[in-house]
């Protein structure tokens, strides 16, 4: 049975190691917070400014003035810390976040990513997600395997404008993981979601893969 969105996010969070400075996208993202490994301490960081990320509020102690990239409220811990955007821009720009976790358009097998813009689609704007994938020493994908009329978004080339070239390096859906060979480019099939077959992953996946030993 394929993972659910909150299981999705809960695979994406044992990618997270102890000490590390994280980044987490819009959406299916987000959540990995809640699923932090016990043991396992990690600082949340918000390109719009922010470092040392709480959990969501519970109902009713929602703070207008604390949100994150989403425009989601949040909360804040003792040792939170403020500042601007732009000094955020020099954390990630720098290579001081070791890890981002992203939602995705479309990945190709040589690790491209997809993510900001469909043409003729409304632009909200591109976020902070091109200086992330270029800043950030490893980027994690969370998206749906297929798009919702089927199509693969897992691709030999990306067809969609792309946000970065060879950066991504694990692409976490809800049928399976796979790695991304940046360097040599390719795909390996790593885990498959509980009663989802390598058949069924290669079947919806449009771009090669190599399976990995035990599966």
């Amino acid at each position: 049975m394929p993972w659910t969105r909150d299981e999705m996010a809960a695979r994406a969070a044992r990618e997270l190691q102890d000490g590390y400075y994280v980044n987490l996208g819009i959406g299916i993202p987000t959540m990995v917070a809640n699923h932090i490994p016990e043991g396992v301490k990690v600082t949340l960081q918000s390109e719009n400014g922010m470092l040392g990320m709480g959990p969501y509020p519970y109902e009713g102690e929602e703070d207008a003035d604390l949100v994150n990239a989403g425009k989601e409220t949040i909360t804040e811990l003792p040792t939170s810390s403020y500042f601007s955007s732009a000094d955020s821009f020099g954390m990630i720009r720098g290579g001081h976040i070791d890890l981002a976790v992203l939602g995705a358009m479309e990945v190709s097998a040589k690790g491209d990513i997809a993510n900001w813009t469909i043409p003729g689609k409304m632009l909200k704007g591109m976020g902070g997600a091109m200086d992330l994938v270029a800043g950030v020493r490893r980027v994690v994908v969370v998206m749906e395997h297929v798009s919702r009329n089927g199509t693969p978004k897992i691709l030999p080339e990306c067809t969609l404008p792309l946000t970065g070239e060879g950066v991504v390096d694990l692409i976490v859906t809800d049928l399976c993981v796979l790695a991304c060979d940046k360097q040599n480019g390719g795909l390996t099939l790593i885990e498959c979601a509980p009663g989802v077959t390598v058949d069924e992953v290669v079947a919806k996946t449009g771009a090669p893969l190599t399976i990995a030993d035990g599966l």
